[in-house]
């Protein structure tokens, strides 16, 4: 098979292309032309470049490939009404699959979050079968963002287009360059985070993650959301894991209304001063807004499950986080 990943630089795509060229397949990479395609060169991909909004150029890059996975999702950046957020994902996501109909893609695999999923209204882990009704009543925008992108993927897929839906946990791991999800690890290692907000969080190894999104594009079925789960942890033993692995001392449990209006405070700054807040609504969300997660629709019909223990996750991300200067000291 010839498989692209869009946005290979990241720590999701990273780990997908990673598992594309580990199972013996062509691997494509399409990245925007300002990305650091260097770092995953050592894994001699065909690489092709696009930005989202280019149609001509989406179409090129995605032409003659026998699937797609794209990890190129919208986060949040500078504060801005949560509804400008959702519009700007929608908007670059859609001129994505816009190209993929046009040069006919056979596959494509769509990387989600959870957190596009309400939390399981008995307290049970969350399966695929959980949908909102109407809005999320929660109007943070990294969760918005999630939930539109979430939306759109699927009435792609009652469209016609053969989008999947693969959505890993919370991925830890090497080559996190942003840090993005290993912010975790370098806030508390360089003791940046003295608080957490307290949540259910499930972890999966970042290079699991890749596997299961190879397999999504191999043998899910279009329209359909799987769950690809490591290990369900509460924020409290997470924090403290990492704490005790890193040698310092663990943080402190915040409330979620003290955290939301620290958050506010936080935006303000930035607007007066452009200084970035370290708890900003990204983080709370994070933190917050997850929940245990059931992966038996992946197991049986994708032959995935995690084997990794999240120690030896945790352990391969912090060696690598400091061997690449992200924690002091």
């Amino acid at each position: 098979m010839k498989v692209a990943i869009f946005g290979a630089t990241g720590l999701i795509g990273h780990h997908a292309a990673r598992a594309v060229r580990a199972a013996g397949h062509e691997l494509v990479v399409i990245n925007r032309p300002s990305s650091r395609t260097e770092r995953v060169a050592y894994l001699e991909p065909e690489q092709r470049s696009a930005e989202l909004l280019d149609h001509a150029a989406l179409c090129r890059a995605l032409d003659d490939l026998d699937g797609v996975i794209f990890c190129a999702g919208h986060y949040p950046g500078r504060p801005r009404r949560w509804q400008d957020e959702v519009v700007s994902a929608l908007d670059q996501t859609s001129h994505f699959y816009a190209a993929c109909r046009q040069v006919q893609v056979p596959r494509i695999v769509y990387v989600g979050s959870a957190i596009a999923m309400p939390v399981h209204p008995h307290g049970l882990p969350g399966h695929e079968g959980l949908f909102y009704e109407g809005l999320p009543p929660w109007h943070n925008a990294y969760l918005m963002c999630k939930w539109a992108l979430d939306e759109q993927a699927r009435e792609q897929a009652r469209n016609g287009l053969p989008v999947v839906i693969g959505i890993p946990g919370m991925a830890i791991g090497e080559f996190d360059f942003g840090p993005s999800t290993g912010r975790i690890v370098t806030t508390i290692g360089n003791r940046e985070m003295s608080r957490y907000v307290p949540g259910r969080r499930n972890l999966i190894d970042a290079g699991e993650a890749g596997a299961g999104l190879l397999a999504a594009l191999q043998k899910g079925r279009a329209g359909e959301r799987y769950l690809l789960v490591g290990h369900d942890i509460e924020m409290a033993e997470l924090t403290a894991m990492i704490a005790a692995a890193l040698g310092v001392e663990a943080p402190q449990p915040l409330s979620l209304v003290r955290a939301k209006a620290i958050a506010r405070l936080g935006r303000l700054r930035q607007r007066l001063t452009g200084y970035e807040a370290l708890l900003d609504d990204t983080a709370i969300a994070v933190m917050a807004g997850g929940q245990f997660l059931d992966g038996r629709k992946a197991r049986e019909e994708l032959g995935f499950q995690s084997r990794v223990p999240l120690h030896e996750s945790l352990a391969r991300a912090i060696a690598w986080f400091r061997e690449n200067g992200y924690l002091r000291g």
